[in-house]
Order: structure tokens, then C-alpha cells, then sequence
């Protein structure tokens, strides 16, 4: 099958999976477009919103309708590296009487792993996560654990307790992709979410793709070609973030630091994904510009200035892509 025609077998996977969804969420269709076009990149999701969003049951039904096993972990306090990765156990051969180690797995082998608020546990139990999410291995006693392809993480975090928290240094926050911000539905959407949450109907989830299929489109999405002008107005974008290397007067008075190479590598891979989800052979600047603020809204570091002027990275992305050209 050539390229073209895998890129409009995705495009129509994509729209299957999204009905699936649409079956159990209701709204958030720029949410759910985000997700996927993450996971088909490869990369990895940070989502920030309050609690009752409904982000464990969007994931959720996102691994039922991939076909994916899914698992979740509830990051607190008290949580230790070893609840993450697995540990090792001592059993007793009963035939030769003598003891033997044996590894268990922990719940980051999974396809899809929800890290519910990472931000509630210390540095030591997050790096653990964070080490299987770059190297997607586990190491233990010295032997390495392949974890299970494809392996996608979504860490959430709660914007508003604070309290007793360990916030991720931006060293950590630059392994995930895209940082995605949920917020509360509109009147008619939250009038159905009632509706089809309090009814004894439960929706059946069709698999759509599965773990094999997944593997192959996101091969395809690295195929996928790219312009240079598209590359240059991405690096352009990302360079003007840094207070160093842009002459625009609002960066250098509102930024201390700006994002890195990565942040341009990662608009590249989301603009090519989400155009191959769209049925497109190559993505364009609007891609780009779509990919922006989930790429930069977490590698963008705003100053004291910033602050007194209620000037957030959101509002620097958004003038940045209105002034570029």
C-alpha cells in the first residue's frame, strides 16, 4: 500500500475512533485532538485541569476504542519508585528448596499509563516515570525490561491545590510533547453530560485500531514530508521565544528563558501529525501554528514583569503567531 493511501486509511481510523468516543465524552473534540495527535507523534501529554473533568474516563475510553491496555496510577506522597516500575520478590523453588528472585511488574507496562496528579509525589518517585517515558525501559537489579510498544503517558495535574505539591522543574517538563489545558464544558454540553451520567445506558466501545496498526501510522507520520518555509516559520516561532535571539520588545520584558530545540522538533512532529490525521500529505503553517501553544505553553519561563501585567505564556504564544508571517 503506498503513503497516500495509509495516510487516508488513518485519517478514517481517526474518525472512527473519535465517534467511539464520542459515544462516552461529550465535547472536548479539540482535547481529543490533541491526544491523538500526540500519540501518533510519539510524544507525551501533560493535562492540566480541575478535578471532575472527566480526564480518566476520556483516557480510558481512548485505550477501549485503540484497542490498548490501559493503566492508571495515583501518584501521593508516600508513593516510591518501585510502585511505578515493579519490584522484585523472593520465592521459594519448591523443588530445589532454594530461594529465587522474580520480578513483578509494575503498572507503567502498560500502552496508555494515566500518572494522576505527578506533581502530589516527591522528585525521586516522578524521575521514575520520567526515566520509562525517555528511555521506554525499566531497569531492575541490573536487568533491562523493554516496556510494551506503543507506550504513551498522560500526567495530569490539578491547577488549583497547590498545597503539599512538588512542581515539575522545566528540565522534566520538556519530556512531555504537548502540555493540554481542559476546561469546563459549555451549558448545552455540561446539560448532556448530566443526562447521559445519570441514565442506566452505558455505551459499548468499538475497537477501532490496535497496537500493531498504531505502530505502523506513527512510522508513516515520521515519513511524512515537510516544506522548508513550514520548517523555518517553526523554528522562527521557537527562536522568538528567546529573550537572546528576537528583537521583539514584549519577550525580552516578559521572558527570562525561552523554549529549546526540542520545542521546534516537537511543532514539526504535531504539525505532521495532525495534518496525517486530517487525510493531509504534508502539513502547512496552519499545523504549525496549531501545534504552537501545546509545545510552548510549558517551555516558556515568564518573569516578575509578567506577572505584575497578568501576562501568561499563553498570551506570548498568541502574539508571537499573530505578529510572525
Amino acid at each position: 500500500m503506498q503513503d497516500t493511501e495509509k495516510i487516508k486509511l488513518l485519517s478514517e481510523s481517526i474518525g472512527k475512533v473519535k465517534t467511539e468516543i464520542s459515544k462516552v465524552i461529550i465535547g472536548q473534540t479539540d482535547i481529543v485532538d490533541q491526544l491523538l495527535t500526540a500519540l501518533f507523534a510519539k510524544g507525551h501529554v501533560l493535562l492540566i485541569g480541575v478535578p471532575g473533568l472527566a480526564k480518566t474516563l476520556l483516557i480510558r475510553t481512548l485505550a477501549k476504542a485503540l484497542d490498548l491496555k490501559f493503566s492508571r496510577i495515583q501518584f501521593t506522597p508516600d508513593l516510591m519508585p518501585g510502585d511505578i516500575s515493579g519490584t522484585e520478590i523472593i520465592e521459594d523453588d519448591l523443588s530445589s528448596g532454594q530461594k529465587t528472585f522474580r520480578f513483578v511488574k509494575g503498572p507503567i507496562f502498560a500502552n496508555i499509563v494515566l500518572a494522576d496528579e505527578i506533581n502530589r509525589t516527591p522528585p525521586k518517585t516522578q524521575a521514575a516515570l520520567l526515566e520509562s517515558m525517555e528511555e521506554h525501559a525499566v531497569t531492575a537489579a541490573g536487568m533491562t525490561y523493554k516496556l510494551e510498544q506503543p507506550f504513551f503517558v498522560l500526567a495530569t495535574q490539578n491547577p488549583i491545590e497547590q498545597e503539599g505539591t512538588y512542581p515539575l522543574p522545566e528540565a522534566q517538563l520538556d519530556r512531555f510533547m504537548y502540555n493540554i489545558w481542559l476546561d469546563y464544558p459549555a451549558t448545552e454540553e455540561e446539560e448532556q453530560i448530566v443526562k447521559s451520567t445519570t441514565s442506566i445506558n452505558k455505551p459499548e466501545i468499538i475497537k477501532v485500531l490496535n497496537a500493531e496498526e498504531i505502530m505502523g501510522f506513527q512510522e508513516l507520520v515520521r515519513k511524512v514530508p515537510v516544506s522548508d518555509n513550514v520548517i523555518n516559520f517553526a523554528v522562527k516561532l521557537v527562536r522568538s521565544t528567546r529573550p537572546a535571539t528576537t528583537e521583539l520588545k514584549y519577550i525580552k520584558d516578559f521572558i527570562s528563558y525561552g523554549a529549546g530545540p526540542r520545542a521546534s522538533q516537537y511543532i514539526i512532529l504535531g504539525a505532521k501529525s495532525r495534518a496525517a490525521l486530517k487525510g493531509k500529505f504534508t502539513p502547512d503553517i496552519d499545523d504549525v501554528k496549531a501545534a504552537a501553544l501545546p509545545v510552548l505553553r510549558h517551555r516558556i519561563v515568564t518573569n516578575f514583569n509578567a506577572e505584575a501585567d497578568n501576562i501568561t505564556p499563553n498570551d506570548i504564544v498568541a502574539m508571537l503567531i499573530d505578529n510572525l508571517k
